[in-house]
């Protein structure tokens, strides 16, 4: 995207619709919902004031600005890990949700059995998705979930794209590790 067709774009049209993967990385790097709210609005309070500088570099539909706001929230959510001293670990799905019908309508979701085995299935898999290294899980995430590519991924994290690859390998390894363990028992 040229420099002119950046500045002329206004904010809200160019970086506030990736207010949801903003927020989504920011979850899956600090684990903590209410944290992740205030690093997801503090990275978009720094994208506003630094807005100016975007450049766009023609990456993707959209300039390359989700990648940019991700690596400001990125930038935010290490700091305030390191403010914080750690980062704490929230499970995926909170226990205690209530789902009661307010009728009598058969169901056409799976039953108790088949939903307590997702919700293990779930808790595995976000138990080994949080025992990755750091640098590992956020390239998984930004990969798998939020769909960016390599070079995207690069950018937000600063690596090299050959590092992002190693790493997303890695980490899928380690994954696959965790469930032939699983299975084995």
């Amino acid at each position: 995207m040229p420099r002119t067709e950046a500045l002329s774009s206004t904010f809200e049209q160019v970086v506030l619709p990736h207010l949801d993967a903003a927020y989504n990385l920011a979850r899956w790097l600090v684990r903590d919902p209410a944290l992740a709210e205030d690093i997801a609005q503090d990275a978009m309070l720094r994208a506003l004031q630094h807005f100016g500088g975007f450049r766009g570099d023609g990456a993707g539909a959209d300039g390359g600005a989700r990648a940019w706001l991700l690596r400001i929230v990125r930038n935010a959510a290490y700091d305030a890990a390191r403010a914080r001293g750690r980062v704490r670990e929230v499970p995926l799905d909170p226990a205690g949700e209530d789902d009661a019908p307010g009728f009598d309508v058969p169901d056409p979701a799976p039953g108790p059995e088949a939903m307590t085995a997702l919700r293990q299935d779930i808790a595995r898999l976000d138990d080994a998705i949080a025992a990755l290294p750091i640098e590992l899980r956020e390239c998984l995430i930004l990969c798998e979930i939020e769909g960016l590519s390599y070079k995207e991924i690069a950018r937000v994290t600063d690596a090299p794209i050959g590092t992002v690859m190693s790493r997303l390998w890695r980490a899928r390894q380690a994954l696959l590790r965790t469930q032939a363990a699983e299975a084995g028992r």
